[in-house]
């Protein structure tokens, strides 16, 4: 399957498939041996091709910091069904989904309102933390997916949302 991360301004459509030894880095037509191993001392190491370099990795949601090579670089992974949802003509906007596991705090919404960007939608938590989830855009909510106290896995679709009529 084909992945895609934006670095900049740039999206890069990437895949990963397994070799004998580690597994395969598929960019366009180049294709890279990739391995990446953690040492003892919690060092990590990433093997390009011939090339071991140092790593440093963290994550928060979707997005991958890297210092790689004394660069530093911030990835943000897009989930497959959101490029799918754009090429057939739809949004990413248009579904509001988790960004991480946890529970419904409070819903300010229900179907059929009408909201603006950047407006609350409904306030989540994980890892005693609270998340606001606003409005990607202005539109009318189709659906609320839960109710205050449900809880969810990430990527869960919580919201959805239509164009305003007119």
């Amino acid at each position: 399957m084909q992945h895609a991360f934006r670095l900049g301004d740039a999206e890069h459509n990437i895949a990963l498939s397994r070799s004998a030894r580690a597994y395969r880095l598929h960019v366009g037509e180049q294709v890279l041996d990739v391995d990446l191993a953690v040492a003892a001392d919690g060092r990590a190491w990433l093997t390009l091709g011939e090339r071991h370099l140092e790593v440093v990795v963290a994550t928060r949601g979707d997005d991958v910091f890297v210092h790689l090579d004394g660069e530093a670089y911030q990835l943000r992974y897009r989930h497959p069904l959101d490029r799918l949802a754009a090429a057939a003509g739809g949004s990413a906007a248009d579904h509001i989904r988790a960004p991480m596991p946890g529970s419904i705090v409070a819903v300010s919404v229900k179907a059929g309102d009408a909201v603006t960007k950047g407006q609350t939608l409904l306030v989540m938590e994980s890892m005693k933390m609270e998340t606001t989830i606003a409005a990607p855009r202005d539109g009318v909510v189709a659906a609320v997916a839960y109710e205050k106290g449900q809880t969810f896995d990430r990527d869960a679709l919580l919201l959805s949302l239509e164009r305003a009529a007119g």
